[in-house]
């Protein structure tokens, strides 16, 4: 988000998703690359179903969860993994380290070693981002509905996914501006939505309903 004369200045993303040319065969091979690869990697593995599966469930596992439950067969541990709640964590290097901790126990308390079969292993991927301005500016709530029913859901992803985890702000742009036009009690809410519980229209629908709710105080 970029501040113009106060207001909430939209923009949204294109994402190019690029192909690390590592790979893991196995739960060691899992958590050795886990620690190496860079913080756009976890970030794409645990984030980007979030915007593809949009009007779907709002609730698919991360690919790691999917990977080892729907290939190597391990569905308790499969189950450790979908169960990390990503929006309890405001850094990558958070997130990684539950994955990490999840993988090591696992290592630890069992005997149990499983390669993949040739051409399933696990292909490590990132995103590269790249952000634009579009021409929206709010300078009230009034005015950040009306253009909440214009922009695309990656304008909203862009704002409330990448702006707290990638750019390692804490909160989402929204609840940012709210707070410094001293707006706390909504930017708290906002702050708070669950991704797992909303999709991106989801979100973008509650916002509305939340900022109305708060004009009308």
């Amino acid at each position: 988000m970029s501040k113009e004369t106060n207001g909430f200045s939209f923009c949204t993303k294109l994402d190019l998703t690029i192909l690390l040319g590592l790979k893991a065969r196995n739960i060691e091979g899992l958590l050795r690359a886990i620690r190496e690869v860079p913080d756009a990697s976890i970030y794409y593995h645990t984030h980007h179903f979030l915007q593809q599966h949009n009007y779907l469930s709002p609730e698919p596992p991360n690919d790691f969860a999917y990977w080892v439950s729907d290939v190597l067969g391990d569905d308790a541990l499969g189950e450790q993994l979908s169960s990390v709640d990503i929006v309890q964590y405001e850094s990558i290097s958070e997130l990684r380290d539950k994955f990490v901790r999840i993988l090591e126990d696992y290592l630890q308390t069992t005997d149990r070693r499983v390669d993949c079969p040739s051409g399933d292993e696990f292909h490590f991927m990132a995103s590269r981002t790249f952000v634009f301005r579009t021409p929206y500016c709010a300078h009230t709530l009034t005015e950040l509905r009306d253009i909440l029913t214009r922009v695309s859901i990656n304008s909203l992803y862009y704002h409330i996914f990448d702006a707290k985890l990638r750019l390692k702000q804490g909160e989402n742009d929204f609840s940012r501006w709210f707070r410094d036009r001293g707006m706390n009690e909504l930017a708290d809410e906002v702050k708070r939505l669950d991704p797992y519980r909303h999709t991106l229209e989801g979100l973008r629908r509650r916002i509305m309903v939340l900022t109305k709710r708060y004009d009308s105080h």
